[in-house]
């Protein structure tokens, strides 16, 4: 039985599935991402995908069916033939894990805005001039009414 702990080649280390998003460890290695990428436009057979690649044909259905436990894939078969393709329903999860982070992050950039707004509107009004050569100075005192 395969499992999500291949051996990547780049680091010599097992990559273990996190528990909380097992997703992010299929994705970390290079070999699985070039194959979601080679199915991006359309189903492809497995020898297909093994001839597009530098490693051997049982590592190509390997990497495969970790891609397929992990829902990023989906395999159809057509006579002998096995076909694999994108499937978008394992990547919303993904997509709403990315989305909550990036919103998490804007939120936090808001707060930081509104803190940065409120300490400005406390310590009083702050004027920018003119300086020499088009450089702008910053001066609590200056009045430019």
């Amino acid at each position: 039985m395969v499992s999500f702990c291949l051996p990547l080649v780049m680091a010599y280390q097992c990559l273990q599935a996190s528990d909380d998003f097992p997703v992010l460890a299929v994705l970390a290695d290079p070999t699985r991402r070039s194959l979601l990428d080679l199915l991006r436009h359309k189903p492809l057979p497995v020898g297909e995908l093994a001839r597009q690649m530098p490693i051997s044909r049982p590592a190509v259905s390997q990497h495969l069916r970790i891609l397929k436990e992990a829902q990023l894939v989906r395999e159809h078969r057509h006579g002998t033939r096995h076909y694999f393709g994108l499937n978008p329903a394992g990547f919303a999860g993904l997509r709403e894990y990315a989305d909550s982070m990036w919103q998490e992050a804007l939120n936090a950039f808001a707060a930081y805005v509104a803190e940065q707004t409120r300490g400005a509107a406390k310590s009083g009004p702050h004027r920018f001039v003119k300086g020499k050569k088009g450089t702008r100075v910053h001066d609590k005192q200056i009045r430019l009414d």
